[in-house]
Formats: structure tokens, C-alpha cells, sequence
């Protein structure tokens, strides 16, 4: 059982009338949508459990990494009591989702875009990239890795700005 095939999956959900995206891992293909609070399965992949902890794992530092993001520059993001939120489009989970799942087929690549992705928790690859500092496959990962956390809302931002204070 330590290896056995997973489910990873991308799909959509509702909760008490909020309605989020998770992605996760299950044993069985029918277990995905029994679970009364998902609605739509978006993204399916047979893999090794393993490996699916593995892609997870990034898939959800890279959300988590968008995230704080665009809290940081302060756009308002629902913050869904399960699972990731609505605000973020279907089309950019799918994009993380299909990147992560396909370079981790290449063991090279894997290790050096988890490590890029680490990096990118702390600060944006940009200077990186444009300072010559990476080279070759590195850098055209590195692109793609910032590609991933290029999305902004185009809801509106949070522009009051907290009491000092003092008064």
C-alpha cells in the first residue's frame, strides 16, 4: 500500500454556500465526487501516492505562494473555510497542476523547480532571471515558475489603510 496508485485531482466545490477548488489525493476514482461538498472533477491523474504527495506538495506552496501574494498587494481574497478560493480562475489551477504533474516525470528538472518554487516563496525569480544569475534550463524554468504566479484579480483592492494608533 506505501506506493499503491492515487487519484490526484483538481476539482470544484461548495460548502456552506462558498464555493472553493481543492486539490487532493484519493484511492478511487468514484471516492472523488461521493464527497457531498465537490461538485465537478476538473483535473484526474492515476500516480503512484508518493509521487502524488510529492506534486501536492507543490502544487500547494505555488497556490499558497500566489496567494500571499496578492494579499501582500492587497486584493481582497475570499478566504474559504476548506480548499482554495474561487477568486483564483480554473484556468490558472489547471496550469499549475498540469506543470507540476509534467515535470515531475524528469527527476533533473523536478528537483531544480522545487527548489526554484522554495525560492519563490521569498522572493519573486524576476531579478534572477534578469540578472544572468541562472542559466540554461534553470532559467526557462524559472520563467515558468513565475509565469504560474503572474495572475492578478480583477477585483478590486483594499486601498483603506489602518488607524494609526495613537489616535
Amino acid at each position: 500500500m506505501e506506493n499503491s496508485p492515487q487519484y490526484l485531482f483538481l476539482a470544484s466545490g461548495v460548502n456552506n454556500g462558498e464555493g472553493f477548488w481543492i486539490v487532493g489525493i484519493k484511492n478511487c476514482d468514484e471516492n472523488i465526487l461521493e464527497d457531498e461538498n465537490l461538485l465537478d472533477c476538473h483535473r484526474k491523474e492515476l500516480i503512484g501516492n508518493e509521487s502524488a504527495k510529492d506534486i501536492l506538495l507543490a502544487i500547494n506552496l505555488n497556490v499558497n505562494n500566489l496567494l500571499n501574494e496578492l494579499r501582500k498587494k492587497n486584493y481582497l481574497i475570499a478566504r474559504p473555510s476548506i480548499g482554495i478560493p474561487f477568486d483564483i480562475p480554473l484556468e490558472i489551477l489547471e496550469n499549475i497542476f498540469d506543470f507540476w504533474l509534467d515535470i515531475y516525470k524528469n527527476h533533473e528538472a523536478w528537483e531544480a523547480c522545487l527548489g526554484l518554487l522554495k525560492v519563490r516563496k521569498r522572493i519573486p525569480l524576476t531579478n534572477l532571471i534578469e540578472s544572468e544569475s541562472l542559466k540554461g534550463n534553470s532559467k526557462k524554468w524559472a520563467k515558468k515558475i513565475e509565469t504560474l504566479h503572474t495572475y492578478v484579480p480583477s477585483s478590486i483592492k483594499n486601498e483603506k489603510l489602518n488607524d494609526p494608533m495613537w489616535e
